[in-house]
C-alpha cells in the first residue's frame, strides 16, 4: 500500500493513490481493457497510439482523453507500455524518452518480446523492459504481461497474481495499488535484472496455450 504521503517520484509528486494520472501508450486490446478498470476505480487516464485516429476512438469509447505520446508522457503520475514490442522504440522516442521525458517516471512495461507463435524470446540477450529503463531513464516495472487484457474485465474467482520486478521502491508501490485495482494480487520477485526471466514465462505460456493446454493446469 501506498504510504498518505508519498515522496517525490522523479518530477512528480503524487497526493494521494486515489486519483492517479496514469498515461497509456498504446490503444489495443491491453490499452482498452486497462483504461476501463482504471478509470472505473476513479483514476484519470489519458491514451496516446502512433495513429492520431485510433487514439481518439480508443479514447471515446472508454472515456479517457486522448493525446500524442509526447503529452501524455508530460505529467503523467505512472506511464504503461501497452504496445507491441517491435513498436517500443518508436513509442519511447514519440514520448520524448530520448530527450527525457521518462527520466524517474514510474513506467509500467506490459510488452511481450516474443515469438507468438513458438513463444522464444526474441531479444538475444536482455527485456524489452531493461531496454526501456536504458532508452529513457525511467524507472521501470514489468508487469501485466502475462494475462490477456480481456481477463481484466471478467469476473474472477478469486484474484489473479501479477507477478513484477523493478529497481525502483516507489514505482513498484504504485504498480501495486494499480494492479489492486484492476482486481490483481501484486507478487514482486525481485529487481529489473529479473524482466527477462518473466518475459520468457510469457513465452512458456503461449506455448502452453497453443497445444491447447490451459497454463494453470501445467504450473502448481
Amino acid at each position: 500500500m501506498v504510504p498518505p504521503s508519498f515522496p517525490p517520484i522523479g518530477r512528480n509528486r503524487l497526493p494521494n493513490v486515489v486519483g492517479m494520472k496514469i498515461s497509456i501508450l498504446g490503444t489495443g486490446n491491453m490499452a482498452s481493457a486497462l483504461a476501463q478498470v482504471w478509470i472505473a476505480a476513479g483514476h484519470t487516464v489519458t491514451v496516446a497510439g502512433r495513429s492520431a485516429d485510433k487514439t481518439a476512438e480508443l479514447a471515446r469509447q472508454v472515456g479517457a482523453t486522448a493525446a500524442s505520446p509526447g503529452q501524455a508522457a508530460a505529467g503523467a503520475d505512472a506511464v504503461v507500455m501497452a504496445v507491441s514490442w517491435d513498436g517500443v522504440p518508436d513509442m519511447i522516442e514519440l514520448a520524448g524518452g530520448s530527450q527525457g521525458a521518462l527520466r524517474g517516471v514510474p513506467v509500467i512495461d506490459c510488452t511481450n518480446p516474443l515469438d507468438y507463435g513458438t513463444g522464444v524470446h526474441r531479444m538475444a540477450t536482455g527485456s524489452t523492459a531493461e531496454l526501456i529503463a536504458e532508452k529513457s531513464g525511467a524507472d521501470v516495472v514489468k508487469a501485466l504481461h502475462l494475462y490477456a487484457g480481456q481477463m481484466w474485465l471478467t469476473k474472477q474467482e478469486k484474484p489473479r497474481v501479477v507477478t513484477m520486478c523493478g529497481d525502483d521502491e516507489a514505482a513498484l508501490e504504485i504498480a501495486d495499488r494499480l494492479v489492486t485495482d484492476l482486481g490483481g494480487t501484486p507478487a514482486t520477485i525481485g529487481g529489473l535484472s529479473r524482466a527477462r526471466q518473466l518475459e520468457e514465462t510469457a513465452g512458456v505460456v503461449f506455448s502452453l496455450y497453443s497445444q491447447g493446454i490451459a497454463p494453470a493446469t501445467a504450473m502448481p
